[in-house]
């Protein structure tokens, strides 16, 4: 069977989440190389939290790539066969490249360390923000957000499913954005409780600072097809590859055409490898037809082995 796998970003973290795959050892080293890496006890803080320290995007970042390759690597090691695609939800990318063997983890922990304090610096605490639009389309979310720019930024940020759109931006265009998006239909539109308004220009200086790091990392071919999403597009050569990831930190995630890719490219079945489920509910909403699992505790774990592995 063809098949993908995709990593959860930023939002899908909460205190307890890895206790969900019981005491396996590949994930508690897992923990261990990226803590090292760190100098910092991930584990600790995702088991005990508290739940403000881990919504940090500075903690966030580097605990949910952590989790993410955590629960790979004890995929690959109960002998799950290796997928045709990999892919990411915008922090998840970089999960996506450790699996592949383009990036280490090692290298990567402190990299999304960097990336976050340099999203959460790019912006005052207080001047941004993020909506999320339930129930109108890209389009008239994109007419709603021109309307309500009036020389300030707001525009698309996660087009995560039909009918699920947040958008981002300075925070007085963002509210006139919600406003200008329920006139034209929406059926819901409320601010995100965020640190930063992620994926819009806003972002542009943090990713001039992730661009000087990316240049001092080594970056391998990739092993595993690599779908970005800021292109839909996979990417070989190591420099597109860089330049892929400096995009994205403030270009929108293109997640429905994504998934729409996988699809049309022949996959049969897309996995959420990561806690939370909360990709394999949006991926089920853009194409029903293909079967979506979430790789979220030791139990589903064993039933996509079943599944995946036939």
């Amino acid at each position: 069977m063809a098949f993908a796998f995709v990593f959860p970003g930023q939002g899908s973290q909460s205190v307890g989440m890895m206790q969900e795959y019981g005491d396996n050892a590949v994930i508690r080293d897992t923990f261990r190389e990226a803590s090292d890496a760190l100098g910092q006890d991930l584990w600790q803080l995702c088991a005990e939290g508290p739940a403000s320290e881990l919504a940090l995007t500075v903690n966030t970042q580097p605990l949910m790539l952590t989790a993410g390759i955590a629960v790979w690597r004890a995929w690959r090691a109960a002998g799950g066969s290796v997928p045709q695609w990999v892919a990411g939800h915008s922090l998840g990318e970089y999960a996506a490249l450790v699996a592949a063997e383009v990036l280490t983890l090692t290298d990567a922990v402190p990299l999304v360390r960097l990336r976050a304090q340099a999203m959460q610096e790019a912006v005052p605490a207080g001047e941004g923000a993020m909506a999320a639009v339930m129930g109108l389309d890209a389009e008239a979310i994109a007419q709603a957000c021109a309307e309500a720019a009036q020389g300030e930024v707001v525009s698309a940020a996660n087009l995560n499913a039909p009918g699920q759109i947040v958008i981002a931006g300075a925070k007085a265009a963002v509210d006139r954005a919600i406003t200008a998006c329920k006139a034209r239909g929406a059926r819901r539109a409320v601010l995100l409780p965020v640190s930063a308004p992620f994926h819009c220009e806003l972002m542009k200086p943090a990713a001039e600072k992730l661009q000087a790091r990316l240049q001092d990392i080594a970056f391998a071919e990739p092993k595993i097809a690599v779908v970005n999403n800021v292109d839909v597009a996979v990417e070989t050569r190591p420099e597109a590859i860089r330049d892929a990831l400096v995009r994205q930190a403030w270009k929108p995630v293109r997640w429905t055409e994504l998934v729409q890719w996988l699809v049309a490219q022949g996959a049969q079945a897309i996995a959420e490898c990561g806690p939370g489920k909360v990709l394999a509910g949006m991926n089920k909403r853009i194409a029903a037809e293909t079967t979506h699992l979430a790789l979220a505790d030791a139990a589903s774990l064993q039933a996509a082995l079943a599944q995946l592995n036939g």
